[in-house]
């Protein structure tokens, strides 16, 4: 499946809006990858503090933005309808950073499969600037159905849709047990 998303079409998928929706493009959607693009701009309300006079993207953003790549790219490949699901964030592991992001860089947000299908998915995503690798991660994630309220996590799951903030694996949890997300 090839195809382009804009913002609308992302839009259509993911439940964020700015400032916490990290994707702004997918430029390739296939059956073993996607690759997305995330502007970084200084208006962004987090480089305020992060850090004044040296503003740095924080690395966990650069995680959520693998992580929302990923749900695109999950949702493309399955029956995934948003008005019923979402998409949880499980779990982070071997994430690694290898040079800050800085205002005006173009992020490439490359995720390609682990394990596919079925509702619980595992990623391995790759951050790039200028072809090179800035930050690194796997990370799990879990189609769930909505909860009938419209709001929070569904009972079982821990947090939000891949939208919250990061939850972390611990030594000795098994995240394939019960979904949590952030």
């Amino acid at each position: 499946m090839a195809g382009v998303m804009d913002i609308r079409d992302i839009e259509a998928v993911l439940p964020h809006r700015y400032p916490f929706l990290l994707v702004d493009r997918v430029d390739e959607l296939g059956d073993d990858r996607i690759v997305a693009s995330k502007m970084v701009t200084r208006n962004e309300p987090h480089f305020e503090g992060h850090f004044p006079g040296m503003p740095v993207m924080p690395g966990v953003l650069i995680i959520e933005a693998l992580a929302q790549a990923g749900a695109l790219y999950a949702a493309r490949l399955t029956a995934f309808d948003p008005r019923r699901q979402v998409i949880y964030f499980m779990a982070i592991d071997k994430a690694k950073f290898r040079r800050p992001v800085v205002p005006g860089d173009h992020l490439t947000l490359v995720v390609t499969p682990l394990r596919k299908g079925g509702a619980i998915w595992k990623m391995r995503g790759e951050a790039r600037v200028a072809g090179q690798v800035v930050a690194e991660a796997e990370f799990m994630a879990s189609i769930q159905n909505k909860p009938a309220s419209g709001g929070g996590a569904p009972a079982g799951a821990a947090g939000a849709p891949v939208a919250g903030a990061a939850s972390v694996a611990q030594p000795g949890d098994d995240a394939s047990q019960s979904p949590s997300d952030s």
